[in-house]
C-alpha cells in the first residue's frame, strides 16, 4: 500500500488588499439582479425592472456579420485601439453627428464602456485633484474617482430643474483643483436631458480654463424629446471633450462589449497604451459587427426607441396614480425616476420591500449617489405586459403597507 505523509495544517495567511480597494465602489444593478433570481429560484415570480439592458435582440443584420466574421478568420488579436475600419467608421459618424471634423487616430475602440471612464480618470487625475461629476449619477463616476485617489465633488441633479445642472452651482464648485468635469445626456437614472442651450451655458461656466469634459451619450440614440447635443459640438471644446458612446443601448448589444472614446489624439495615445496594458484589444469579430451597426440598416434603433416611449407613457401614468409616488416625464434612455418621498419610506428600505413583498425588482436612488435619497429607478426596458403587471403589484402594496 502507497504511504503517504502526514499533510501538515494549512496556514491561513491574512488577506492583505491594498488600501485603494476599500474605495471601490459597485453598481447596485448587478446585485439586485442576483438577489432578484434567488427568490426567483425559491419559486416567487418577480418582474425585472433593475437592470439597464434593452430586452430586444440585437439586430440579425449585425448578428450575421459576426458570424460570418466568424467564418473568415476575424478571430485573433487587432490593434488595441481599433480595428482600422471600425475607428474610420466611429469617426465617420461622430463627425455627422456632433458637426465636427473627427479623424480615427482619435477614436479608441475597448469592450464596453466603462473602460473609457476608467481610462480617462486614470489617464488625467492625480491624487487630491477634483472631478465634478452627476448625483444621483451612473455610480461607476464615483467610485473610479475616489479609486484613484481624485476628490469626487457631486453636483446635485434637482427634479425641480428636470435633473439639469443648475448652472451657478458649477461655476461655485469650479476651482483651481477641477481637473475634469463629467456629464452625461441623456442620463441615467433620471432619464433627464441636457439640451442646446444647457450645453452652451456648461460651457461658459468652463470658459476658457483648461479642464476636461467627460461627455458620457451612451445613451444618445435613445432622445424621445428633442435632439440629442453634444459639448464637443461647441467651438473651442472638441480639444477639451473625451466623448463616450458604444453600442449596448443603442443596438441591444450589452452582451458584446464595445464601446468607444473619442479624443484628442495625445491622448487617445495614452487611453491606447492602458487598453494595452489591461485588455490587449476588443473581440475582432465583434468590432466587425460595429461596422455593420454603424453603416447598415438603422430602422432597428428607430423601432426600439418607439417602443421605449410608448413603455415610458404607459409607466410614468401609472406610477402618477399610485399613493405616495410623483413621476416627471424623463426625456431620453429607458429609465423612470419617480419620487417616492410623501410614502414616508427611505428609498433602500422602499426598493427592498417591493423586490421580497411584491415582486418588482428596481433600485433605489441612493444606488446612485446620496443626493438619490427620496427616489427609485425602474427600467422601462421590459414588456408593456410586465410594466402593467409591475405597476398593478406595487399598487395593491401601497394599498396594504400606506
Amino acid at each position: 500500500m502507497p504511504v503517504f505523509a502526514t499533510m501538515e495544517p494549512t496556514t491561513q495567511y491574512e488577506l492583505r488588499l491594498a488600501t485603494r480597494m476599500s474605495r471601490l465602489g459597485t453598481e447596485t444593478a448587478f446585485e439586485v439582479l442576483n438577489k432578484a433570481r434567488a427568490l426567483e429560484r425559491q419559486g416567487k415570480q418577480i418582474v425585472h425592472l433593475e437592470i439597464g439592458e434593452p430586452d430586444f435582440d440585437t439586430p440579425a443584420n449585425i448578428v450575421e456579420a459576426a458570424v460570418d466574421a466568424l467564418h473568415k478568420g476575424w478571430t485573433h488579436y487587432g490593434p488595441s485601439a481599433g480595428l482600422p475600419d471600425l475607428r474610420q467608421t466611429i469617426a465617420e459618424e461622430v463627425s455627422r453627428t456632433r458637426a465636427v471634423e473627427c479623424k480615427s487616430d482619435e477614436v479608441v475602440v475597448v469592450p464596453g464602456g466603462k473602460p473609457i471612464i476608467f481610462f480617462s480618470i486614470l489617464s488625467l487625475v492625480d491624487g487630491g485633484d477634483e472631478v465634478i461629476y452627476p448625483n444621483p449619477g451612473f455610480p461607476i463616476y464615483e467610485s473610479m474617482i475616489n479609486y484613484i485617489g481624485g476628490r469626487a465633488v457631486p453636483i446635485r441633479l434637482r427634479e425641480e430643474r428636470d435633473f439639469g445642472l443648475d448652472l451657478k452651482e458649477l461655476a461655485s464648485l469650479i476651482t483651481d483643483r477641477t481637473k475634469l468635469i463629467i456629464i452625461n445626456s441623456p442620463q441615467n437614472p433620471t432619464g433627464g436631458v441636457l439640451g442646446k442651450r444647457d450645453i452652451h451655458d456648461i460651457a461658459d461656466a468652463i470658459g476658457d480654463r483648461n479642464i476636461m469634459v467627460l461627455s458620457d451619450e451612451i445613451y444618445s440614440r435613445l432622445i424621445f424629446d428633442g435632439q440629442h447635443y453634444s459639448i464637443m459640438s461647441v467651438p473651442g471644446f472638441k480639444d477639451r471633450t473625451i466623448l463616450l458612446d458604444g453600442f449596448s443601448k443603442t443596438y441591444a448589444m450589452t452582451g458584446w462589449r464595445m464601446g468607444y472614446g473619442v479624443m484628442r489624439s495625445d491622448l487617445a495615445a495614452h487611453v491606447t497604451r492602458l487598453m494595452t496594458n489591461s485588455n490587449s484589444c476588443t473581440a475582432s469579430f465583434s468590432q466587425v459587427a460595429g461596422i455593420e451597426a454603424l453603416r447598415g440598416d438603422q430602422s432597428s434603433v428607430d423601432k426600439m426607441r418607439g417602443e421605449f416611449q410608448r413603455r415610458r407613457d404607459t409607466f410614468v401614468a401609472g406610477l402618477n396614480q399610485i399613493k405616495g409616488f410623483s413621476c416627471r416625464m424623463p426625456k431620453g434612455a429607458f429609465y423612470v425616476f419617480p419620487n417616492i418621498q410623501k410614502t414616508g419610506w427611505k428609498s433602500k428600505k422602499l426598493a427592498d420591500a417591493l423586490l421580497e413583498e411584491a415582486g418588482v425588482a428596481c433600485l433605489s436612488g441612493t444606488a446612485f449617489g446620496d443626493f438619490g435619497e427620496g427616489y427609485l429607478r425602474f427600467s422601462v426596458a421590459n414588456s408593456l405586459e410586465n410594466l402593467n403587471k409591475a405597476l398593478e403589484r406595487i399598487q395593491q402594496w401601497t394599498t396594504r403597507n400606506l
